[in-house]
C-alpha cells in the first residue's frame, strides 16, 4: 500500500514509519524538512502539514497524521487536523489514520468523565489532550472523509516491541499489571495492522501493551 506518514521524523511517527516499511510498503514521508530523514531509501514529499492540499494525497491510499503541536502551540492539533479533513473531502480514496490522546479516553462506564478531567492528570498535558480532543469531535462530525483515531494508554513512550496489544474502544485499558501503558513500537503495530486490515473505520479505538 502507498502510505504517506505527516510527522515522520517524531517518536511515534518515526515508528510507524519503520514499521510500514518493514512490511514491504510503499512509504513516504511528509516533513517540513527533507534533511531530518537520513535514510536514503525513505520517499519525501517536504511540505508544512498546513499546506497540504488534495492533490498531494490524493495518490495515497492511507494518510498517517502524527503531527506533534510544540509546547504553546497545542491548538495546531485542531487547525492540522481540520486542514486534512478538508483536503481528503476531495480525495475520496484516501484513509485518515490519526495518531490521537489518551486524554479523551472514558474512565468510567457512563462516560461522565474522561482521563484530561480526572484531578490526577499533569496539567502540562492538558492543553495537548484537550485540543487533541477536539480533532476527535471534528473528525465525528465528519461525514465525507474515511477516518480512524488512535489513542494511546496513558502512558506512552519508547520501550519494548512485544509484537502484542489488546485494543478497546472508548475507555481507558489497563495492562497485566494494572498500568495503563503501550510503547511506541507496539503502537506502530497497531497503526499499522489498521492500515492492512481496517476495522475501526470512522471510529475511535485505544491500545495497551505489556512491558
Amino acid at each position: 500500500m502507498k502510505i504517506g506518514v505527516i510527522g515522520a521524523t517524531g517518536k511515534a511517527g518515526s515508528r510507524i514509519l519503520k514499521e510500514a516499511v518493514n512490511r514491504g510498503h510503499d512509504v513516504t514521508a511528509i516533513v517540513r524538512h527533507a534533511s531530518k530523514i537520513t535514510d536514503k531509501n525513505t520517499e519525501v514529499l517536504e511540505k508544512d502539514v498546513f499546506n497540504l492540499t488534495s492533490e498531494d494525497l490524493k495518490s495515497f491510499d492511507v494518510i498517517v497524521n502524527a503531527f506533534g503541536a510544540p509546547a504553546g502551540q497545542e491548538h495546531l492539533h485542531v487547525d492540522a487536523g481540520r486542514v486534512l479533513i478538508q483536503a481528503l473531502k476531495e480525495a475520496p480514496n484516501t484513509r485518515l489514520i490519526v495518531v490521537g490522546g489518551a486524554g479523551s479516553l472514558f474512565v468510567d462506564e457512563e462516560k461522565t468523565t474522561r482521563v484530561m478531567e480526572t484531578p490526577e492528570f499533569p496539567k502540562e498535558f492538558l492543553q495537548t489532550a484537550q485540543n487533541q480532543g477536539k480533532n476527535l469531535e471534528d473528525l465525528q462530525q465528519s461525514n465525507s472523509i474515511s477516518w480512524t483515531f488512535i489513542s494511546p494508554s496513558a502512558i506512552f513512550m519508547p520501550g519494548k516491541r512485544t509484537g502484542s496489544y489488546k485494543t478497546g474502544k472508548d475507555h481507558l485499558l489497563v495492562n497485566s499489571i494494572g498500568e495503563s501503558y503501550v510503547s511506541m513500537e507496539d503502537y506502530a503495530i497497531a497503526v499499522v495492522d489498521e492500515i492492512e486490515k481496517p476495522e475501526h473505520l470512522n471510529k475511535r479505538f485505544t491500545v495497551v501493551s505489556e512491558k
